[in-house]
C-alpha cells in the first residue's frame, strides 16, 4: 500500500470514528469532526489522537534513524566492516541489531525524561496533547543540540531566514537537519580513523608481495587474515563500542 492510500485510509477512518450516530432516519450522510470535547475544551478527541498516533507510527523509522544516536553508530559499523574487507560479515541484520540496542542504551535517559514529563501527566489528565508534545520534544531537542555543531545550526538558521535565536527558541525544523549534518560529519571522521590501521596493513602486505615478485597474488586476500588477527588482538569490538558510547 502506497502513501496516498495510507493517507486516504486514515482520513476515511477519522471521518467514520468522529461522525455522530443518529437514532432518527437520516436523510443524508452527516459527518462531523470534533477537535475537542465540550467538557474538556482544548484537547483533541480520541479519534483524532488515534489518527495522529498511527501517523507517528508510520514516521517512527525515520525518527529512530535520524533523530537518535542510531545514525552515527550504523555508519561507523559500516566503515568498520568495509575497512576490514569483510563484505557480509557481520551481516547487515547483525549490524542493525547492534546499532538498535546501543541506541536504546544511549537514549534511555531521554526516554525516561519523556515518560516522566510528558506521558505520565498526559495519562493522568493533568496536561493536554499539545502540551505533552511540547514537553516530549524538549529532552529530544536537548540531546540533539549537544551533538550539533554551532556552524551547522547557523547554516540552517540562515537558510530558514529565522535570524538569530537563543538555543531554547530554536525550532525543530532547524535542529533536526543540523543534527543530521553534524552526525554525518562525526561518523565519517570516526570512519577515517578506523580505516588508517587497516590501510597500513594493506600497504605492508602489498609491499612484501611486490618485493617477493608475487604480482599475481591479490594483496586483499593475504591481508584479510592479518587484519582480522589485528582486530582480535586489540579487542576491536570493545574499543569501537567504547568509543561510540563515549562520543555521546
Amino acid at each position: 500500500m502506497n502513501y496516498k492510500l495510507q493517507w486516504a485510509f486514515l482520513i476515511v477512518a477519522a471521518l467514520i470514528l468522529c461522525s455522530p450516530v443518529s437514532a432518527q432516519p437520516a436523510q443524508g450522510l452527516d459527518l462531523s469532526i470534533r477537535l475537542g470535547d465540550s467538557a474538556e475544551g482544548g484537547d483533541l478527541s480520541v479519534a483524532i489522537q488515534l489518527v495522529i498516533l498511527m501517523t507517528l507510527l508510520s514516521l517512527a523509522p525515520a525518527i529512530v534513524l535520524l533523530m537518535t544516536s542510531f545514525l552515527r553508530i550504523i555508519i561507523v559499523l559500516g566503515f568498520l566492516r568495509n575497512a576490514m574487507g569483510l563484505q557480509s560479515i557481520p551481516p547487515t541484520q547483525v549490524l542493525v541489531g547492534i546499532s538498535v540496542f546501543l541506541t536504546f542504551f544511549l537514549m534511555m535517559p531521554v526516554g525516561e525524561r519523556i515518560q516522566e514529563e510528558a506521558i505520565v501527566p498526559l495519562r493522568a489528565g493533568d496536561i493536554d496533547s499539545f502540551e505533552a508534545l511540547d514537553r516530549a520534544s524538549e529532552p529530544l531537542s536537548e540531546f540533539m543540540l549537544k551533538q550539533t555543531r554551532a556552524s551547522d545550526i547557523e547554516f540552517f538558521l540562515a537558510l530558514s531566514g529565522s535570524g538569530t535565536a537563543s538555543v531554547h527558541e530554536l525550532p525543530m525544523r532547524v535542529i533536526i537537519p543540523s543534527f543530521i549534518l553534524s552526525e554525518l560529519r562525526t561518523a565519517f571522521q570516526i570512519g577515517f580513523l578506523i580505516f588508517l590501521p587497516f590501510l597500513v596493513v594493506d600497504f605492508i602486505v602489498a609491499t612484501v608481495l611486490m618485493s617477493m615478485g608475487m604480482m599475481m597474488m591479490p594483496p586483499v586476500i593475504v591481508s584479510l587474515p592479518f587484519k582480522v588477527l589485528l582486530f582480535v588482538l586489540v579487542d576491536g569490538w570493545y574499543l569501537i563500542t567504547r568509543s561510540l558510547v563515549l562520543s555521546f
